[in-house]
């Protein structure tokens, strides 16, 4: 970004793409309102930039292109977009005192757009497929975006959204030892706008018509191992001082050579769980997806016995001697295990949805 603001155009200019270098020699011109190459710059660019951006959307508007009067609206709304740059930057102004802009004709382009992509989206909703009227709801989108109100462009979309909705409904977990649900991680899972999950309740409130697929997670399991301590024994030695003596007149420091020994322990408890996600085609029962999802845990503590000189004991392995033999607070790897499940489930969710 400080590249980009310091650039006066110049390159941009070269390669022929004037929009581009009018955008940075005026936003040079706006920090720096005398920087020459800057100026240089919006001069020749300025003009080059309004007539190509003019003679792209009049040959768009010609031809029997798909999406023309879209494309003549976005070049459009660049010139109008350099018109209010300039506006914004008094050094720019000065070079360029009238910039011009086509908000009139930008009317009227927009309500030919807004036709244009409202038909396309008639088109693909008569094609009558999911697929399809995701593609109409963004061209329903974007006519209303074009034209708000334009005709039933509203409706249609939320007739689009409504066909192109994936209905997932989520079958009840059975109940487990540890009375786990994971019905918080299912519907709290990031999913596109196009997927929506039910439970079987909310699905016979909304009289579904159409039900896409059933989701089922089931409890594998949960194993968490006994405490397993190692150790190791380590020796430390060291010169440490331990007064002065004069030699020579001058004064100079004493050392005693000390040792020490440390005895560390490690406890370590490891834990898994495991959960069962399966996607099922509501229309043939076949299984679309079968993905168990697993979490590793574990838990660890140190501590130390000390003997020797403890001079010449590190102060990290002094600290592990002050302390006593640690125990794992209750049910820590198990709501660990399962806060990882859910996050995990969820992430699968998002990502296995997201192709729809």
């Amino acid at each position: 970004m400080l590249a980009g603001g310091c650039s006066s155009g110049k390159k941009a200019f070269e390669r022929g793409d004037y929009y581009d270098a009018v955008l940075q020699a005026v936003n040079r011109l706006r920090q720096k309102p005398d920087h020459k190459k800057s100026i240089e710059v919006l001069k020749l660019s300025y003009m080059a930039a309004v007539e190509y951006l003019e003679n792209d959307a009049q040959n768009q508007i010609t031809s029997n292109a798909n999406f023309k009067w879209r494309n003549a609206v976005s070049n459009y709304e660049k010139i109008n977009n350099l018109y209010e740059q300039i506006r914004t930057s008094p050094g720019a102004l000065k070079i360029v005192p009238n910039p011009v802009n086509r908000y009139k004709e930008l009317t009227e382009l927009k309500q030919k757009a807004a036709d244009e992509t409202y038909e396309a989206g008639i088109q693909y909703m008569m094609k009558n497929t999911r697929q399809d009227a995701k593609q109409a709801y963004f061209l329903f989108t974007e006519a209303n975006g074009y034209s708000p109100g334009y005709r039933e462009a509203i409706e249609m979309r939320d007739q689009a959204k409504f066909n192109a909705t994936l209905r997932v409904v989520v079958e009840p977990m059975l109940d487990n030892s540890y009375g786990w649900d994971f019905e918080s991680a299912v519907f709290g899972a990031r999913l596109n706008e196009f997927v929506k999950f039910y439970t079987p309740d909310q699905a016979q409130r909304d009289s579904l018509k159409r039900i896409d697929q059933f989701l089922r997670v089931s409890f594998n399991g949960y194993q968490e191992s006994r405490p397993n301590v190692t150790k190791r024994s380590e020796s430390y030695a060291d010169s440490v001082k331990t007064g002065e003596k004069t030699v020579g007149g001058q004064k100079v420091p004493v050392y005693q050579k000390v040792s020490g020994q440390a005895t560390i322990y490690e406890k370590t408890i490891t834990s898994r769980g495991s959960v069962r996600l399966e996607v099922v085609d509501a229309q043939s029962r076949a299984k679309i997806s079968s993905d168990e999802v697993v979490t590793n845990e574990a838990w660890r503590d140190s501590w130390a016995q000390c003997g020797g000189d403890a001079r010449a004991i590190p102060q990290g392995i002094k600290r592990l001697c002050e302390k006593r033999e640690p125990y794992m607070e209750r049910n820590f790897l198990l709501n660990q295990v399962k806060r990882e499940l859910d996050n995990k489930l969820a992430n699968t969710l998002s990502n296995f949805y997201a192709q729809y």
